[in-house]
């Protein structure tokens, strides 16, 4: 198969597979997207999913998160981890949005890197599903496939959102992204992993991929 080939398969693979994309986070507006999508930074989306709606009941706009203190927040998100650094984070950034922004969450990548605790990956997501503004974030299982299917170096992050972006149609990134991490958890995991479930790195893996996952299978 040709690069353009895989790259086809891939798509029409995810697109059969999910042709309806669930967001994992919940929300209801992009403010509450984008602390949902903070608090998950090294957590799981079931543990956020878990945690939001008690914070959204008390607060789920800028100008009622910032009557909390930051120790309120920390006691409330505490179960996510990292609550010292989140909870700076989420009050941080309700000040700035009410100050800077009349309170809304910009449309803006660069705008939203500003905010405190927001990094590439958080702004890439915020503003592709809460705006639908083509972005293509890169999570871990992003990572772990594109190199997986020999889409990408697997060196860091940077490079594979670059190598995302140069090899899929710009129009569908947002759909993409969404698409490769359910796959990733679903059938592709790294831990756990069973190539024969996984059709798309078993049709068209990067052969170092699937010599290693062979070998290690018959050393068991």
């Amino acid at each position: 198969m040709t690069k353009s080939e895989k790259i086809d398969f891939t798509i029409r693979t995810l697109n059969q597979l999910y042709p309806e994309i669930p967001v994992p986070l919940e929300h209801k507006d992009p403010y509450t997207l984008l602390i949902a999508v903070l608090l998950s930074a090294q957590s799981t989306d079931v543990r956020v999913n878990k945690i939001t709606p008690l914070l959204f009941k008390k607060a789920d706009n800028p100008y009622d998160m910032v009557k909390l203190s930051v120790e309120e927040i920390r006691e409330i998100i505490k179960p996510v981890g990292l609550s010292p650094m989140k909870s700076k984070g989420i009050y941080g950034l309700s000040k700035i949005l009410i100050d800077k922004h009349k309170g809304k969450v910009p449309q803006d990548i660069q705008l939203l890197e500003e905010l405190p605790s927001v990094g590439h990956k958080t702004a890439s997501v915020v503003i592709s599903q809460a705006f639908g503004i083509p972005a293509f974030p890169v999570d871990t299982h992003i990572h772990r496939l594109m190199y997986r299917w020999g889409f990408s170096s697997g060196k860091n992050v940077v490079q594979t959102e670059k190598d995302a972006k140069r090899l899929f149609p710009k129009e569908l990134w947002n759909d993409l992204h969404l698409q490769i991490i359910w796959y990733g958890r679903e059938y592709s995991p790294a831990r756990g992993w069973d190539l024969e479930k996984d059709l798309i790195t078993k049709t068209i893996g990067r052969k170092k991929v699937l010599q290693e996952y062979y070998k290690l299978k018959k050393a068991r």
